[in-house]
C-alpha cells in the first residue's frame, strides 16, 4: 500500500493545540481536477443535493452520504494519505471509521452563510461518547478566500468542550455569549485554502462561514471520521462503526470508478428524526 504521508510530532502538537492543522498540497492538481469534474459532472450527486438556506435566503448546495465506495470521493475518503492522518488525530488506538461525507457547493453570489457552531454541537445528538474520537477533513476543490466564503475557526476553541447550541432561523447556532467571549479571547482564523489543500479539525472547533458574493464557486468535499471505540448510541447509519477499507493513493487517479448512484445518500424522507426536527438542523454545514 502506497503512501508516503505521515505528520510530524509538531505537527500533532498544532492540532491538539489549536484544533486544526492546515496541510497545503494535500492533494496534487491532478487529483483535485479530476474529483472537481467528478463532482461536476456525476449526475447521483446533483439529483442528490439538498438546499441550505441561509437567514437571508441564500443557498448552499450539500450532497451527503454515508458509506465511502468504489467511487472517486471514495477512494480519497478512503486513501491510506487520509486515514493515516485521521489516525494520528484522533485520541484513540482504535480502527479509524467513516462517519459521513459531503460535498459542500457555495456559488458565486447566491452560495449562503453559516453561523458559528461545533459539528459536536450537532453529533452529540447522535450520542458518541468521545468527541475527541472524531474528526473532519475538508479538501478545497475549488480556492476558498475571504471573498468567497472560506471557513473561519476561532484558534484553539475546542478546549471549551460542547457549547450550547440553539436556533437560529433554520440553523442551528452555538451560544452567542459564549462566541463573543471566546472572539474575545482566542484568535479568529479564516482559513484560506488554495484547491487540494486540506483542513483537519476538531468537532468542537468554533467555526462559520460568509456567503459567497464573489464571482467565483467554493466547492469543498468533507469527510467525517470516528474511531472504533467511540460509540454512537443514537445513530442510525451503521457506516460509523465499519473500518475503513484503506486504498492506496494512487487509487484516486488509476483504479476504475463507479458513479455514486449505489452510494447512500441522506434522503429526508428516509429519516425519520430529519423529518421531525427538520432536516436543515441536523446537518453541520460549512
Amino acid at each position: 500500500m502506497t503512501t508516503g504521508f505521515a505528520f510530524t510530532p509538531e505537527q500533532i502538537t498544532a492540532y491538539n493545540r489549536d484544533g486544526f492543522l492546515l496541510i497545503k498540497q494535500f492533494c496534487p492538481k491532478a487529483e483535485v481536477d479530476l474529483l472537481y469534474q467528478t463532482a461536476l459532472e456525476d449526475d447521483a450527486m446533483r439529483k442528490n443535493a439538498l438546499d441550505l438556506n441561509d437567514q437571508s435566503g441564500k443557498k448552499t448546495r450539500l450532497s451527503l452520504w454515508f458509506t465511502p465506495g468504489d467511487d472517486r470521493f471514495g477512494y480519497l475518503t478512503r486513501s491510506a494519505k487520509m486515514v493515516t492522518g485521521v489516525s494520528q488525530l484522533l485520541d484513540s488506538d482504535a480502527p479509524v471509521c467513516h462517519f459521513h461525507s459531503k460535498l459542500m457547493q457555495k456559488e458565486p453570489k447566491v452560495g449562503g452563510a453559516w453561523e458559528w457552531h461545533q459539528d459536536y454541537g450537532y453529533w452529540y445528538k447522535n450520542q458518541f461518547m468521545f468527541p475527541d474520537q472524531l474528526i473532519s477533513v475538508m479538501v478545497a476543490l475549488t480556492p476558498a478566500n475571504k471573498a468567497n466564503g472560506c471557513l473561519q475557526v476561532i484558534k484553539g476553541s475546542h478546549k471549551l468542550g460542547r457549547v450550547n447550541h440553539g436556533f437560529a432561523g433554520e440553523q442551528v447556532g452555538a451560544d452567542m455569549v459564549m462566541v463573543n467571549n471566546a472572539l474575545k479571547t482566542m484568535d479568529l482564523v479564516y482559513c484560506e485554502l488554495d484547491a487540494g489543500d486540506a483542513l483537519f479539525f476538531h468537532p468542537n472547533l468554533l467555526h462559520r462561514s460568509e456567503a459567497n458574493l464573489s464571482d467565483y464557486p467554493r466547492w469543498s468535499i468533507i469527510s467525517c471520521y470516528s474511531s472504533q471505540s467511540n460509540l454512537a448510541y443514537n445513530e442510525s447509519s451503521t457506516a460509523w462503526n465499519v473500518p475503513v477499507a484503506v486504498v492506496p493513493d494512487e487509487a484516486i487517479l488509476e483504479w476504475e470508478a463507479k458513479s455514486l448512484s449505489e452510494a447512500d445518500f441522506l434522503k429526508k424522507e428516509n429519516d425519520p428524526a430529519l423529518k421531525e426536527t427538520g432536516w436543515e438542523k441536523s446537518v453541520p454545514v460549512k
